[in-house]
């Protein structure tokens, strides 16, 4: 795919936004990129990510107690200690058994969220879009009143008003 912008390139950058229920995409070399000021991230490998959150931080109790790093998993024999050195877990018990350990690492990840909020399936019943619809408006109506944006706040509230009948 070349770059929608010189159209010499390929394109390397691909952006997706979603808009009030639009979604545009737009792809682009890393060349136009910068001259667009869009700043591009280099992929970071899942280890190196998972490293980085569980790097000890001064006054962090994350994974800091030595007895719960030397718990081993019965099914695989994995400990929290392996997982701070490799970042990967031995099997699916993991999660369950070390769930009180991870769970602040997946909150810090996730910035705070713990449940998936994630694209629909094409299936959904549409009495069930719109409840996830509203959820999200919902959701950017409160971020818009902490965030002290009243005007964005009150299209949104009528957005819901507008959905809710």
């Amino acid at each position: 795919m070349r770059c929608q912008i010189c159209n010499n390139k390929d394109a390397t950058i691909h952006l997706t936004e979603i808009t009030d229920g639009v979604r545009s995409e737009m792809h682009i070399c890393e060349q136009c990129a910068a001259e667009q000021g869009i700043a591009v991230k280099s992929h970071i490998p899942i280890n190196e990510l998972l490293s980085s959150l569980l790097a000890a931080q001064p006054g962090d109790d994350e994974l800091s107690d030595p007895d719960e790093l030397q718990t081993a998993c019965p099914t695989c024999g994995f400990t929290l200690e392996q997982f701070r050195k490799e970042g990967v877990l031995g099997c699916p018990n993991d999660y369950e058994l070390f769930a009180k350990s991870l769970q602040p690492l997946i909150e810090k990840a996730h910035c705070g969220k713990i449940t998936h909020c994630g694209k629909l399936p094409s299936r959904t019943p549409l009495d069930t879009r719109k409840q996830a619809e509203l959820l999200s408006l919902r959701q950017r109506l409160d971020a818009a009143v902490q965030n002290e944006d009243y005007e964005l706040a009150a299209q949104l509230r009528d957005k819901i008003t507008e959905n809710e009948k």
